[in-house]
């Protein structure tokens, strides 16, 4: 679905940027340029964003080995 109107920008691509690293709303708006025009796609890309993370893997998962 496009979040961003003005710069044709989707969900997914704001998805896949947080797979990538970014954690914010700036640091998507500086990859992709969402929310750099008219500004009313800030709100939903946060969303998604807040969602993304959310649904991340965690980067250093600790595991729990029962042998030990």
């Amino acid at each position: 679905m496009y979040v961003c109107i003005c710069r044709a920008i989707t969900d997914n691509q704001i998805r896949e940027e947080v797979r990538q690293g970014a954690s914010t709303l700036r640091e998507v708006g500086q990859r992709l340029g969402v929310a750099s025009q008219c500004g009313k796609c800030g709100k939903h890309a946060r969303s998604v964003i807040r969602e993304a993370i959310s649904n991340r893997p965690m980067q250093d998962p600790l595991i729990w080995n029962p042998t030990v």
